[in-house]
């Protein structure tokens, strides 16, 4: 697997509520998009970045973080079961746009495996 990118998905009750401290007082005003159920926010210049997520709206289980693996989300995919990694959620193509998978780490963590389309 190559990632391009990871992104913590923090786990709160309220987007909109919690949305100040991370904009204002983190820095992170830049809001890439926001789902209802998970919003990305950003710095000006994209180094640093969080996804606050209220609950995953087709996975049975939310993700810790997202891998960005750009084109090798089937590949990651293929990996992953001939490891014989727990599939908590099958690759899929989302209805907002992403292709992904979500994975659970030996450790108990879910990951979140995706592939944007501007990966």
């Amino acid at each position: 697997m190559q990632p391009t990118g990871i992104v913590a998905n923090l786990s709160v009750p309220d987007i909109p509520e919690a949305r100040e401290f991370y904009t204002d007082f983190l820095g992170l005003g830049v809001e890439a998009f926001d789902l209802g159920w998970v919003a990305h926010f950003q710095s000006p210049d994209g180094r640093a970045a969080v996804q606050l997520v209220t609950r995953d709206a087709t996975s049975p289980a939310d993700s810790v973080i997202s891998v960005h693996v750009g084109d090798g989300v089937d590949a990651a995919y293929e990996d992953a079961l001939r490891r014989g990694f727990e599939i908590v959620h099958p690759l899929t193509t989302e209805e907002w746009g992403v292709r992904r998978f979500l994975v659970r780490a030996p450790d108990g963590n879910v990951v979140n495996i995706v592939s944007h389309k501007d990966d």
